[in-house]
């Protein structure tokens, strides 16, 4: 493609601190039409993300108080990042590997400047690749689904500007 990030990336996107309500986090994802939301430390500093499969996951279904729990109680503390300089290209083979939806787009010390999303991906590009990396991007994991009083937990991605090979599963 040769498409740099920064040419179709969300720019100045929504964010939360970690001492937000997750009831104020559900309703600003709501009023901006998105899923997740970067959290965010001393202004810009990059330290999660929190989406909406959190609050339905975690605390719903955890039975957590929406307006007494705070973000930073519930969101991923790490996060697959990528710089606004790296090409679309990569970021669509992270977003494959990693099965993420949503990449925040950090420069310097993880100061967070934008997020890509399969929306833009999708805007910026009627390729038929790009169209295979998404469907590749939603594919439901493998294995039984099972429900039970067992299921759970959190997960960890690493933040930083790197194309990283780790196949750790589905993250946020």
């Amino acid at each position: 493609m040769g498409t740099k990030i920064v040419e179709v990336m969300t720019e100045r996107p929504r964010a939360v601190t970690p001492e937000t309500s997750v009831r104020e986090a559900a309703r600003l994802m709501e009023e901006e039409d998105v899923g997740s939301l970067p959290v965010v430390e001393e202004g810009a500093r990059l330290v999660g993300i929190v989406t909406d499969r959190d609050v339905a996951l975690r605390v719903v279904g955890g039975g957590l108080d929406p307006e007494a729990t705070r973000v930073g109680e519930v969101a991923s503390a790490d996060v697959v990042a990528l710089s606004p300089e790296h090409d679309l290209d990569e970021a669509l083979g992270l977003m494959a590997r990693a099965q993420v939806r949503r990449l925040p787009i950090v420069v310097r010390e993880n100061e967070l400047v934008g997020m890509l999303s399969q929306a833009d991906i999708a805007r910026a590009s009627k390729e038929k690749s790009t169209g295979e990396v998404i469907e590749a991007i939603s594919q439901p994991p493998g294995g039984p689904r099972v429900a039970g009083p067992d299921v759970g937990g959190g997960s960890n991605v690493r933040v930083g500007e790197s194309s990283s090979e780790e196949e750790d599963g589905p993250q946020h």
